[in-house]
């Protein structure tokens, strides 16, 4: 009884532990805009040494885009741009590395930089998450961290050690280290090494000689745009996918586009030359186009090769403290109930195993003994039984008889 009522008072005090925890919990960092990481204190990009190489001096960092490439400032700040650590490491043998590492929001907008300054003549490095190389120069991304490496001096061991550096630098947490998903619809039959652009922005696309212009993409409508160049029998045709964020969105500038397509070019008027070929199409969410100067049967088995599936995520995590606090707390009832539980049954066969093995190896002297077992009876049946006896032989006596 003693063991009951102790876990009786030790509940209503864990659950009010368990509350005001819940109430005293502080929000996580990642609860709410307010709470996002600046600059200064975000993780330093840039480690002090890594394979063989020591930084010389400190680190120049910048939060200017500008600093970072004055040509494309704009294009930086589309992809999210956030700082810029640059350094020049050293090494025993007298080599140098001068590397500039820029810092985005999210991977997209690293994986966005890379393509946008990766050239077709590059070779393709197993560096990073993507990487690629052009004599003593290093282009890589990894995460939402971007690297541009220049070695004074190429050697063997070039590749291990960027690869080192990689594994060294911050990495992104949640969805910012996803990668955009519509990216994965495009091509690889006939895909020309190096042509891959992905664009978040008009200064980018811009750069980039599209065959549908800014204003008709209509970035404003949270787009996003991946083009490439692929060989076919009749030419080089130029593929562009623009992702929309629902298929009605999809519908309504496919309208525009063809539209503009069939329009007569003027002046102050968004139009689309007819350099070749020119089709296009609208898949889910996504519009495909396919032009250049091929044959208009290349193009449109260029564009059949697109194709949209859905795919729904059950894992999604939630940033709501407030729920995670609730669920944490409805959890810990539920591990108490279950210990509780554990610890009554536990308890209940000990008692009734011990007290069956005391009366198998000692019966009658620990349990059960006859001194224990007596209690006070009244004997009724006894009284009742002996007094009809009497009653009986009183009742069958003979009389004495008169002798007269």
């Amino acid at each position: 009884m003693r063991f009951f009522r102790c876990v009786g008072i030790a509940i209503p005090f864990l659950f009010l532990r368990g509350s005001a925890a819940a109430a005293d919990t502080p929000a996580r960092p990642d609860a709410g805009p307010s709470n996002v990481k600046s600059f200064k204190q975000a993780p330093a990009i840039l480690p002090q040494q890594f394979g063989g190489w020591e930084m010389q001096g400190s680190a120049q960092k910048s939060t200017d885009p500008a600093v970072a490439d004055p040509t494309n400032a704009a294009v930086l700040k589309e992809y999210g741009f956030t700082d810029l650590s640059s350094s020049i490491y050293a090494r025993d043998d007298g080599r140098t590395l001068k590397i500039r590492a820029a810092r985005f929001a999210d991977a997209s907008g690293a994986f966005g930089a890379y393509t946008f300054y990766l050239q077709q003549n590059m070779t393709k490095e197993q560096i990073g998450d993507q990487g690629a190389s052009l004599g003593q120069r290093v282009l890589f991304y990894r995460g939402n961290v971007m690297v541009d490496a220049q070695f004074s001096k190429e050697s063997a061991m070039s590749g291990a050690e960027l690869r080192e550096l990689a594994g060294a630098l911050p990495r992104p947490e949640g969805n910012a280290a996803n990668l955009p998903t519509f990216i994965e619809f495009m091509p690889r039959r006939g895909y020309v090494t190096n042509t891959q652009k992905y664009v978040m922005g008009p200064a980018a696309l811009a750069a980039l000689a599209p065959p549908v212009p800014a204003d008709l993409v209509d970035f404003n409508a949270s787009s996003e745009v991946s083009m490439g160049r692929y060989d076919t029998p009749s030419g080089e045709a130029t593929l562009m996918l623009i992702s929309y964020p629902t298929p009605q969105l999809a519908a309504e500038h496919l309208r525009r586009i063809d539209a503009a397509h069939q329009m007569t070019p003027q002046s102050g008027v968004s139009s689309i030359e007819n350099a070749g070929s020119f089709f296009d199409k609208r898949t889910g969410p996504i519009l495909a186009i396919a032009s250049g100067p091929v044959s208009d049967s290349d193009a449109k088995s260029l564009l059949r090769m697109v194709n949209y599936e859905a795919s729904v995520t059950w894992n999604t995590p939630t940033e709501n403290s407030q729920v995670h606090d609730l669920y944490m707390l409805i959890l810990n009832i539920v591990v108490l109930c279950a210990i509780l539980a554990g610890l009554a049954i536990v308890a209940g066969v000990a008692f009734g195993g011990i007290r069956i093995l005391m009366k198998r190896w000692y019966p009658d002297k620990i349990f059960d003994r006859p001194e224990q077992m007596e209690f006070i009876s009244l004997r009724l049946t006894e009284v009742a039984v002996k007094g009809t006896s009497q009653s009986g032989n009183e009742g069958g006596r003979q009389l004495p008889q008169n002798p007269a």
